[in-house]
């Protein structure tokens, strides 16, 4: 055994020795604190905030607010409404509130509370057992304070800035909920959207997220809770409750951007539920994360909560580690019952190698082993720091208005380094290249929102108005590396036997590279109406202006200033037909525009026709099905049309080139949901076929098939619960073969990846699981920037998790 596994193993060793002498200290506190608990519950009093609706989700929130467990048949529930709960209350008080109007009753049991009828008796018989001359059989029961949540979510804000149901939205939309997260165990926006249909993964040049949205790789369509979010680095979900994914063209919603695609996180709000968690993970590859989430109500107005994150992994690529950080406070602040106040912050820092993966050889990915770094990873590092402060202000009227502001200021402190293979393998050797990059941007953006409903004659109108406005400024600092510090140097030859390098290199910048500070200004107006013409035709109507400067000026070189102003207009038309509730068909069109700013200035020569924003038009139709209340299906067909295209030159990863337009088009179908109470799935199936409508340059010729395009994929993530404290899952991900790059000269091979997962709650406060990827083996890889940029997916890899609520 080598010193490395040697450590590697004693590292295991003290890792899961210290969680089991963890987990005694925990049974041995809850079995003395048991009995006391109890007692101190029913009578303590506590801070409520429970809106009014179903009571079987007010009875759920209870529990969990409360922290005691609920007996009940759901069936008894069923379709009953509460008024809600709204201050301060002791058990028994609470649960009465929650009750009235019912003719439900609830009695005390050992270790909890039974709802019943009002007309029943006292509940205490136990099932089977004579009374008098009859047998008394108890209800089904459900540990409310137990359940998993779900896989498929209702309803969402995002898609039309209104609290709207999923299956009412002209639009593909794929929501990553918080139970999937957790089961999946989902750390990074890749992980999260491998099994969304229509969504791939890019490599980012091993230092941001890049997602591939129906064709369309795109580094800036990232937003959070609704407000824009582009700089370019890897992002962490320890402070997101779930991730939506939106396809096609957002620009009425989203404005710049929005183009094949957006992600949107939700953060994690402070609220009136108590929150106690703690959770350990180790696993393959010194994998080593530890993250906490604590919140409390202070009182009935004001709630604390508290995100925090430390990681530190290697990863089954020689030399290649990852270092995390992050810290999110949250407080809800709820003056009057109309009134909400949400800030937050934001303090993350992550720090990595720049991984560029391997090159290819003779039309594919190079054979060579799945850990060999091509370069030099220690002088080939990310470096990302982040601060963020958001605030979300709401108010309802009396008179049916409800106002909403969000403000994000943010500060991106962003370096790079990287030495690479820039080439394809020739008589066994490779050329490798250099380059840093420096950037430092800060965000302000304000959005202000006008709701309101109203009917006119038997026609209902849901109002949007709006007015966004922003600035963004950025400095960027580009470097070409010299070896052996010879200015003519910009790249060396090395064995393909050993690739990398520890020649030295000099890093300076020169006249074509980036030395550019811009500032972009941004002022936007936007309109809809979400209106109800018949119970089941329903239409959606919405258009956006968008004003934008962008005040750009070069350093170097010449010193070039360019000003440029973008007046555009983004619609959005869609109708929505549902013969029954459950049911909708829907056909959409969509446009939206991403002018030139951010890292998109970097890797072109700037002048006025570079500056011409880049337009997407989207024309979409489909179906929504709830086949179940908590199982949905969705299918969709579409098209994307693309012009003015940034496009990767795909044999020079430091430059990009002008392409006049592209064509994507394709099926998309999804299922998310519950099967049955014990079985969980997510997944779907896309298939697209994407291609360029116009010849740009020797690489990039009219009928070439879009880079980073399968023609088919398919992913289903399946959960069974095998007992209420056992389950089991299996994740299967096939991905068709693809092209690295336009000028489809390399193809990535297709591949079939199977992960699976245990799930145990060892006690009440306890539940661990283990994770495991690619369970097979199996050898792929995983995403592309170009031909010679080429990531291997990893071995298999376990990954463990303890998770304490307290």
């Amino acid at each position: 055994m080598t010193q490395k596994h040697q450590d590697g193993f004693r590292y295991y060793c003290r890792f899961y020795l210290s969680c089991c002498i963890f987990l005694c200290c925990l049974l041995l506190e809850h079995a003395v604190a048991q009995t006391s608990e109890n007692e101190q519950v029913a009578t303590a009093k506590r801070a409520y905030t429970i809106p009014a609706g179903s009571l079987l989700d007010a009875l759920n929130r209870f529990a969990r607010q409360a922290k005691i467990d609920l007996i009940y048949d759901p069936v008894l529930l069923k379709d009953i409404k509460t008024q809600g709960l709204d201050g301060t209350f002791d058990v028994a008080s609470g649960l009465s509130a929650l009750l009235v109007g019912s003719e439900l009753r609830f009695v005390a049991q050992p270790g909890g509370y039974e709802i019943i009828a009002a007309s029943s008796s006292n509940g205490l018989e136990i099932a089977g057992t004579q009374s008098g001359d009859k047998v008394t059989v108890l209800p089904t029961i459900e540990i409310a304070a137990n359940n998993t949540g779900s896989y498929a979510a209702t309803s969402s804000v995002t898609a039309t800035k209104t609290n709207t149901l999923l299956r009412d939205v002209p639009q593909s939309i794929s929501v990553i909920t918080e139970e999937l997260i957790k089961d999946q165990s989902i750390q990074s926006l890749g992980d999260a959207v491998r099994y969304v249909p229509g969504v791939g993964v890019s490599q980012g040049e091993g230092n941001r997220d890049a997602l591939i949205f129906r064709g369309n790789r795109s580094t800036g369509d990232f937003f959070l809770d609704g407000v824009r979010d582009d700089v370019a680095f890897f992002r962490d979900l320890y402070n997101i409750e779930r991730v939506e994914v939106l396809k096609g063209a957002n620009g009425m919603i989203f404005g710049r951007g929005g183009s094949g695609g957006v992600v949107n996180r939700v953060t994690k709000q402070a609220t009136w539920d108590p929150v106690n968690e703690v959770s350990f993970q180790g696993g393959s590859y010194n994998r080593k994360r530890l993250t906490g989430d604590l919140g409390y109500a202070l009182n009935d107005k004001v709630a604390f909560r508290v995100n925090g994150l430390f990681e530190d992994s290697d990863s089954f690529r020689s030399g290649v580690v990852m270092r995390r950080r992050g810290v999110s406070p949250t407080v809800t602040i709820k003056p009057t019952k109309r009134t909400k106040i949400v800030l937050n912050m934001e303090r993350f820092h992550d720090d990595r190698t720049a991984d560029r993966g391997i090159p290819s050889f003779m039309g594919g990915p190079a054979n060579v082993k799945r850990s060999l770094f091509f370069g030099d990873p220690n002088r080939s590092h990310s470096d990302a720091e982040v601060l963020s402060f958001n605030s979300l202000i709401e108010h309802r009227f009396d008179f049916g208005v409800t106002l909403r502001n969000r403000t994000n200021y943010a500060q991106y402190d962003k370096f790079y380094q990287n030495v690479f293979a820039n080439s394809a393998v020739f008589s066994d050797r490779v050329s490798l290249g250099a380059y840093s990059d420096t950037t430092d941007r800060e965000n302000v953006f304000n959005q202000t929102d006008l709701l309101y409903s109203l009917d006119t004659g038997p026609v209902k109108h849901t109002l949007l108005a709006g007015i966004e406005v922003g600035q963004q400024i950025t400095s960027n600092v580009r470097q070409r590396g010299f070896f052996n510090n010879d200015p003519r140097g910009v790249s060396i030859r090395v064995p393909v036997s050993n690739p990398v390098t520890d020649v030295p290199i000099a890093f300076m910048t020169r006249d074509a590279d980036a030395d550019n500070r811009s500032v972009v200004n941004i002022t936007s107006l936007y309109i809809q109406d979400q209106i109800e013409l018949l119970p089941q035709l329903h239409a959606i109507a919405g258009v956006r202006y968008d004003l934008f400067e962008v005040d750009f000026r070069k350093r170097n070189g010449d010193g070039a200033q360019i000003k440029t102003t973008d007046h555009l207009i983004s619609p959005r038309f869609g109708l929505i037909f549902k013969p029954i509730e459950p049911l909708s068909f829907y056909a959409s069109y969509s446009r939206a525009f991403v002018p030139r700013a951010g890292e998109q200035l970097t890797g072109i020569v700037v002048t006025r026709a570079t500056l011409k924003p880049e337009k997407f038009t989207t024309l979409e139709a489909g179906v929504k099905w709830d086949i179940f209340p908590d199982l949905a299906l969705t299918g969709a067909v579409f098209r994307l049309d693309r012009s003015n295209v940034i496009t990767v030159d795909p044999n020079d990863a430091s430059s990009t080139f002008l392409a006049k337009g592209q064509r994507t088009k394709g099926v998309e179908i999804g299922l998310s949901g519950r099967l049955t109470q014990k079985w969980s799935v997510m997944g779907g199936y896309a298939y697209q076929d994407g291609e360029l409508t116009s010849t740009q340059s020797a690489e990039a010729v009219k009928g070439a098939t879009v880079a980073e395009l399968p023609r088919n994929t398919f992913s289903m993530w399946s959960r069974y619960d095998l007992t209420p404290r056992i389950g089991a899952a299996f994740g299967v991900i096939y991905r068709s073969s693809m092209f690295a790059g336009v000028d489809n000269t390399v193809v990535v091979p297709d591949f079939t990846r199977v992960d699976a997962a245990l799930f145990a709650r060892l006690t009440h406060h306890v539940r661990a699981q283990i994770n495991i990827e690619n369970i097979f083996d199996t050898k792929y890889f995983a995403s592309v920037h170009n031909n010679n940029n080429i990531s291997p997916g990893s071995p298999i890899a376990v990954r463990a998790t303890l998770v304490a609520n307290f």
